[in-house]
């Protein structure tokens, strides 16, 4: 997508711009006739209503799987998620991309159901099978009607417990992630937020891409899949969490059939805890010199609150304040001054302190601008409280997609596995909508001042060096330029051993 500066409509569209004025001007007196005062701005979000939400019940298998169950009539599906607690923190650091790629390969066949049969028995199921690794955890799920959700269960059973590993879909995937990242390592965007990463959390496991580099994934062997699956899947390390129309008698039945006989390994499961941060978070200007580049993209990074946090309301308001179209970023960036089709920030919390940044892509030429204007919106958060007449709609957003994410048997499930893959009490579902409005400005502004310094932030600009370099100079002369030829991911200098060494 290319960027281009913003024009007036009448520049644009010429007699088309008058004629639809003319319309709208029209449109104004009929309504004026009809004795109706169009209104000048719209009406205030009304207040929002508390829903109560069916609390789960739950209860741990003799192999230690923990089974949660929400029963909701309401809707005639049943989704059914298996969640192992482990995602891309356990990856070995040599063989990042692990457990993301296993995600993968365990819907892929097993050792009676090959990757089609999988397939089309979901399909005759009129479900859904689908899997993913986030950071701390994996999830594998289906989603079918009431009545299917046996056979269903079965086939979850099956995929999660004896995956095949077959070399043709190992290769196969391997050569899909492969062109994945080649892609990605075109885009100046998501350059921009590999980099901040390895900047953010150096060589701990947040460090390395979700879905590895192109020379982790180039060395991923079956005997590694079969060892991370034999370590990391185990009834011990599990959740199981079954949502919708199913009674919790029917659900601890399905899954005492079905998962009941999984056996727990003789071995011990490893105490980890919250992944590791670094010691020490130095905040760094980085320029990925990528002269092909026909944007930049700029990204402001830092350590963020974990999941677990007590600022953790404060800190998703105070996002919504900065994020989505009329959040301040978007206002500053594209709206007053049309430097950018859209500029957002997100707060990614995690088991451990996850990242915030926020993001824009822009012309090259305003690069450092619109940098400055990213560090300074953060920065204003925390000079002054948030007016309710601008925080009331933000809360309003963030209830709104809240609320929307759990119309559905899957996004209830969803969020009840995530509570209980960071040992949140389940009840915050139904306090969620009073904490977010309990938030005030104040709350706002010592949340930013906490956890948002610019002093402690860093930036990275990805596009054509020479277009913003001289300016930028200006303002960090401490600025460090890599070539995008010598960009190394695995690294936390992110230069290739040679380029260090010329260095």
């Amino acid at each position: 997508m290319k960027i281009f500066k913003f024009q007036s409509l009448s520049a644009v569209h010429g007699s088309r711009f008058v004629s639809l004025a003319a319309l709208v001007l029209f449109s104004a007196g009929i309504y004026s006739a009809g004795g109706q005062t169009p209104q000048a701005t719209p009406p205030p979000p009304s207040t929002p209503r508390s829903a109560q939400f069916p609390r789960p019940v739950e209860k741990t298998l003799a192999n230690g799987l923990r089974v949660i169950v929400i029963d909701r009539p309401s809707t005639p599906l049943v989704t059914t998620q298996l969640v192992i607690k482990n995602g891309g923190e356990v990856d070995p650091p040599e063989l990042a991309g692990l457990g993301n790629m296993l995600a993968d390969l365990v819907t892929k066949g097993t050792q009676k159901r090959t990757a089609t049969d999988i397939a089309d028995a979901v399909e005759a199921l009129g479900g859904s099978l689908y899997s993913s690794a986030r950071w701390d955890s994996t999830r594998i799920g289906v989603d079918v009607m009431s009545s299917k959700v046996s056979p269903a269960i079965d086939i979850l059973a099956d995929v999660v417990r004896h995956p095949a590993f077959k070399e043709d879909e190992i290769e196969r995937l391997r050569q899909q992630t492969l062109d994945e990242l080649t892609v990605e390592m075109g885009d100046p965007g998501s350059i921009a937020r590999y980099v901040a990463a390895r900047i953010i959390f150096g060589e701990t496991p947040y460090g390395h891409p979700l879905a590895g580099t192109t020379e982790t994934v180039t060395r991923i062997t079956r005997d590694a899949f079969l060892k991370y699956h034999d370590r990391w899947y185990r009834p011990d390390n599990a959740i199981l969490v079954l949502g919708g129309d199913i009674r919790p008698k029917t659900a601890f039945a399905l899954a005492q059939q079905y998962f009941g006989d999984w056996k727990r390994p003789a071995q011990s499961l490893p105490n980890l805890g919250a992944p590791s941060l670094p010691s020490n978070v130095v905040p760094r200007v980085v320029v990925v010199d990528k002269p092909d580049a026909g944007q930049a993209a700029v990204m402001v990074a830092r350590l963020g609150i974990e999941r677990t946090s007590s600022d953790y309301f404060g800190g998703v308001v105070a996002n919504s304040v900065l994020s989505g179209y009329s959040g301040r970023l978007n206002q500053e960036i594209r709206i007053k001054r049309g430097l950018s089709y859209g500029a957002v920030s997100q707060l990614d919390t995690r088991r451990n302190i996850g990242p915030f940044v926020a993001t824009a892509q822009t012309k090259n030429q305003s690069a450092v601008q619109v940098a400055d204007l990213l560090l300074g919106e953060v920065a204003r958060l925390a000079t002054a409280e948030v007016p309710d007449v601008e925080l009331s709609p933000r809360k309003a957003v963030v209830i709104g997609n809240f609320a929307r994410n759990l119309e559905t048997a899957a996004g209830l499930v969803s969020q009840v596995a995530s509570l209980a893959v960071y040992g949140i009490d389940f009840n915050e579902i139904n306090r969620y909508i009073a904490n977010v409005q309990g938030i005030k400005g104040s709350d706002v502004q010592r949340f930013a001042g906490a956890h948002l310094a610019a002093e402690s932030t860093s930036v990275v600009i990805v596009g054509n060096a020479k277009d913003f370099l001289p300016e930028l100079r200006q303002k960090y002369p401490q600025v460090e330029v890599i070539p995008v030829a010598e960009l190394d991911l695995n690294a936390p200098m992110l230069r290739k051993k040679q380029a260090q060494a010329s260095q």
